[in-house]
């Protein structure tokens, strides 16, 4: 080999290895270029297996699982002492118009009895015969008490005596009664009493006649009794 060529040999020499090592940059860039692209084919690919991501959970056993959070607890009972309280007030105040209900009832079934003892007394009262008079007085004090019992006892003799001397007959033929005023354990009553009194004074004739009364009742037990009567219609004084 000639001189010259030697030398053409060295100047081409470098040239030569500055395009190699392009060419070995790009295959590098080739070669991981195929090498994903070999990946993702491989990933894609049908059937082929992915792989599956685990996230580890927290083991919660079923008491906790049960159990209410602590803000949720706190509301439910907030809710219960309001229902508790609204459930508290209802039942005291149907327990309260129950009473008062029951109170009302006992009152009015008081004055009813009442009414009835006074209706029952009145033609007692306004009914005697002067040929019976002991069998009057007797039926009299059975339903009396109190003041009015006193005061019959100790006038009954003389009463007797002043309707035998005027064979004095009379009967009551019909009577009115109603409740002025009353509790469960007293009452007081207007008795209006109409009756026919024959006497020697009207000649052995009946002659229409009516007696009006305020009688105050007490209770007794199980008995309504008289303990006073007003006559004529009068308001009686407050014991």
């Amino acid at each position: 080999m000639s001189d010259k060529e030697n030398g053409c040999a060295e100047e081409r020499g470098p040239t030569t290895e500055a395009v190699d090592e392009p060419e070995t940059a790009a295959t590098s860039e080739r070669a991981g270029s195929d090498a994903a692209g070999t990946s993702d084919t491989t990933g894609s690919q049908p059937g082929a297996a992915k792989p599956v991501e685990t996230t580890p959970v927290a083991k919660v056993s079923l008491p906790a699982r049960l159990r209410p959070a602590a803000g949720g607890r706190g509301v439910r009972i907030g809710l219960r002492a309001a229902v508790a309280v609204v459930l508290g007030a209802a039942i005291g105040t149907s327990i309260y118009f129950y009473l008062q209900n029951k109170d009302h009832e006992e009152v009015l079934e008081a004055q009813a009895q009442a009414r009835q003892a006074a209706c029952a007394y009145g033609p007692v009262v306004s009914t005697y015969d002067s040929k019976h008079l002991d069998q009057y007085v007797r039926d009299v004090l059975a339903g009396a008490s109190g003041e009015w019992k006193k005061q019959f006892e100790s006038n009954s003799k003389d009463l007797s005596d002043v309707l035998a001397k005027g064979e004095v007959v009379a009967k009551s033929t019909d009577v009115q009664c109603a409740i002025r005023s009353g509790d469960k354990n007293s009452a007081e009553a207007i008795v209006v009493i109409g009756q026919t009194i024959t006497s020697l004074g009207t000649q052995g004739k009946p002659e229409p006649g009516q007696l009006s009364t305020v009688m105050r009742l007490q209770k007794q037990g199980d008995r309504w009794l008289v303990d006073k009567i007003s006559t004529p219609l009068t308001p009686l004084p407050q014991p």
